[in-house]
């Protein structure tokens, strides 16, 4: 493999100074290279580790306390030069969002308030037009069953004289 130096031309081994890196596609590893042709690492015992199959914990929300909240407000409020407020932001890894959201909390009173309480679903409130709404379901299926019973008559009716009914698929309009 040739490679441009200037004015010289100097000749190099095929993956020299690669150990660990990356190569060129067809390029072979170098004679006792420590990764497979894959690029899995072997150990030093010549054994392909496994990785850990475990599963991380899922992260966990901070919470800070309204000692540190006043704390850090403080230290922000006593920043004059440029690049100090970022400083302590990176160094607390914090977003400047929270800083500002402390601020106003601060000055509306609500910075020391308990934090924000879940409320409990309120049950839902009967509307008054429910029970009136379920007397009239009521009435309503007694009237269906009704009409249901007058129809089995007059099938029964139909069948004993020997009248045919005319029913809805019957029925066609010209």
């Amino acid at each position: 493999m040739m490679i441009d130096k200037g004015i010289q031309d100097v000749e190099r081994p095929a993956a020299a100074g690669t150990e660990g890196g990356r190569r060129p596609t067809g390029v072979p590893a170098a004679a006792g290279s420590k990764f497979l042709p894959g690029g899995d690492p072997i150990g030093p015992d010549g054994i392909v580790p496994q990785p850990n199959p475990q599963v991380v914990e899922s992260p966990v929300r901070r919470r800070f306390t309204k000692a540190y909240k006043r704390d850090i407000l403080e230290q922000v409020a006593a920043c004059t030069k440029d690049g100090e407020v970022g400083h302590i932001l990176r160094r607390e890894g914090l977003y400047s969002s929270i800083v500002s959201t402390w601020r106003q909390k601060d000055k509306q009173g609500r910075l020391d308030a308990k934090a924000a309480i879940k409320r409990d679903v309120k049950p839902a409130v009967q509307d008054a037009g429910i029970p009136q709404l379920q007397r009239e379901n009521a009435r309503l299926k007694a009237r269906l069953q009704q009409a249901e019973l007058i129809l089995e008559i007059q099938k029964k009716a139909s069948e004993i004289l020997g009248i045919s009914l005319k029913t809805l698929d019957n029925e066609r309009i010209d």
